[in-house]
């Protein structure tokens, strides 16, 4: 017996370029500092034609800062409370 995989898809009314945005700042974030990530996003926001496209490059580098500052502070805190005394 098997199981069909589901994959959402695009559609109710969500806008293709959003996640278009999301997709290049994910695949941005390897190759550059989230300050550069931060830095193109401004830029995109102000000259791109598509608000959403703008938007949804917005959120992921949103996210990946958040992500960043997350892994920060666990790191910061295994080191704190893992040093000698």
């Amino acid at each position: 017996m098997s199981l069909m995989t589901l994959a959402t898809t695009i559609t109710g009314g969500h806008n293709p370029d959003y996640y278009a945005g999301r997709a290049d700042a994910h695949d941005e974030h390897n190759d550059v500092t989230l300050t550069e990530l931060t830095h193109r996003s401004a830029v995109i926001a102000e000259h791109h034609p598509s608000t959403m496209y703008a938007l949804g490059y917005a959120d992921r580098v949103l996210e990946l800062r958040r992500e960043h500052n997350a892994r920060t502070a666990a790191q910061t805190d295994i080191a704190h409370t893992s040093s000698p005394s």
